[in-house]
């Protein structure tokens, strides 16, 4: 969807629907109260009838009201007046996007509540709109024969602020939003093609297009002979199973100096995961494509950060292979060698995401790292403590700890910290390796962090669990999550978020 910033007056802009918020009780608030004088008679005499409250999400369409250049008026319900929030505001827009493109709208134009007086209540209250907006119109019909499209869909919003020095910030927020909205879409589409189509060659050749025609990004692949070159035994022995070939994606934006030090992102990208020779249940086992969510956040970070041209350096590593069982396949009780000449005692095959992640870690330190995130769907303990809502954080740097659940409050992306300390380490001894890559029933996704955590000594690193925030189960599909909270901690770092 095309988005416009405008300052004319609501009333005076021809579009084929103004959306107007009203308060729970039926409070007009200040954005009908800055229209005219016929118009506002209209509407409280509409409100006087009660088929909106004013509840947060209800709608109510409007036709031919007076002294008004909109064919349509939406009235939207935003709540309690004392609760208004930008999250609350794009809580009720979902709704009434919905309602949109289902209808025969092409074009709308939203007053955003003047009630929003300060440049970061603007700012964000914009670009949650735009993100609720594109989440509401994400469509994935890739692989069906028939295209199930809105006759007319939605295509065009034109968001209102009451002055000049708010139309600029809301500019800024929209060129934001949309971008990381890009990232986000890219992210689901990845994650929502079926492994059999998403193999880690796909994967590849669709980060590589980003690179096309960018001089500021470059992308390569390294193949499973380059890969044990660098001695990535861990890496490579979770692929053995498959006949796809694992890659290790490397994407490097430069949008500073050289020797500007990167932030790192490191990204999980198991395209499909059977559990290999543990194999998993057979109940749900299709959402095993998603466990290359982590890959695709970072795949679609990057591209928000090209599209943005941030002023930093920002390298994306995607760690990509099939887990699968077979005649070469690991085996519980079999040892490898990581690429940092630690040796792993693999008792749970299943447990195959942190030892293709740990050769990625140690094959960041050759960026001399200002700070490295990993993003994973590591473990289903994370999806058992924090449910669906909120990512699992785990870090060896309380400064980058702190960034990350700021970045992920402001852009409701939310995540939780968990303690990572030597008594969760323990769990990992091995008789007869370095490390075991399980650490026991208890505490599993603290003692995954703590696996990694061996592999990141070298730098300042924080885990992000998107097990449970990935995508949905059951209405099934990617959220995009967490390419927000990433963008937002790069935003912030460039002092270019309000």
């Amino acid at each position: 969807m095309r988005y416009l910033s405008k300052t004319t007056a609501a009333d005076k802009l021809a579009t084929q629907c103004l959306i107007l918020g009203v308060f729970e009780g039926r409070q007009a608030g200040e954005s009908l109260n800055s229209l005219s004088t016929d118009t506002l008679t209209a509407l409280k005499s509409v409100l006087k009838k009660r088929d909106l409250n004013g509840k947060c999400g209800q709608t109510l369409m409007l036709y031919d009201v007076p002294g008004i250049r909109a064919e349509r008026v939406l009235l939207v319900g935003l709540g309690k007046k004392k609760n208004l929030s930008p999250k609350s505001l794009a809580s009720a827009m979902e709704k009434a996007i919905t309602q949109l493109n289902d209808g025969a709208t092409r074009d709308c134009a939203f007053l955003l509540p003047p009630e929003f007086a300060d440049k970061s209540e603007i700012y964000a209250a914009t670009r949650d709109t735009v993100l609720a907006a594109e989440a509401q119109l994400y469509l994935f019909d890739q692989c069906k024969s028939q295209k199930d499209h809105p006759l007319h869909p939605l295509n065009k919003m034109t968001l209102i602020s009451g002055s000049r020095a708010g139309a600029s910030t809301v500019k800024k927020a929209l060129s934001h939003a949309q971008a990381i909205a890009g990232g986000m879409t890219l992210a689901k589409n990845l994650a929502n093609l079926p492994g059999n189509i998403c193999t880690p060659s796909y994967l590849a050749n669709q980060a590589k297009k980003l690179g096309t025609g960018n001089a500021k990004l470059k992308v390569s692949a390294l193949g499973e002979k380059q890969m044990e070159k660098l001695g990535m035994g861990a890496l490579l022995s979770v692929s053995k199973g498959s006949r796809e070939p694992a890659k290790l994606i490397v994407m490097e934006y430069r949008g500073a100096s050289a020797s500007s030090r990167p932030v790192v992102l490191v990204g999980k990208g198991l395209t499909f995961d059977a559990g290999g020779i543990s194999i998993k249940p057979s109940a749900n086992m299709d959402e095993m494509k998603y466990d290359m969510c982590g890959g695709a956040s970072v795949i679609g970070t990057l591209k928000a950060c090209a599209e943005l041209e941030l002023p930093m350096n920002v390298v994306g590593i995607v760690p990509s292979s099939e887990n699968l069982p077979d005649g070469a396949a690991n085996k519980p009780g079999d040892i490898v060698t990581s690429m940092a000449g630690l040796t792993i005692e693999i008792l749970n095959t299943d447990a195959e995401g942190r030892l293709i992640l740990c050769d990625a870690l140690t094959y960041a330190e050759r960026f001399k790292p200002a700070a490295v995130v990993d993003v994973a769907t590591l473990t289903g303990a994370c999806v058992v403590a924090l449910g669906h809502h909120t990512t699992g954080l785990l870090a060896n740097d309380d400064k980058l700890a702190d960034e990350l659940l700021r970045a992920g409050d402001a852009i409701n992306d939310p995540c939780w910290r968990l303690p990572m300390n030597d008594d969760y380490n323990r769990q990992l001894d091995s008789n007869f390796a370095d490390m075991a890559n399980i650490g026991g029933k208890g505490a599993g996704t603290i003692t995954a962090a703590c696996f990694l955590g061996r592999f990141t000594e070298k730098y300042k690193w924080a885990h992000l669990d998107i097990a449970g925030t990935a995508w949905k189960s059951g209405d099934k599909g990617a959220t995009g999550r967490p390419v927000p909270m990433l963008m937002q901690l790069l935003l912030a770092r460039c002092k270019l978020a309000e």
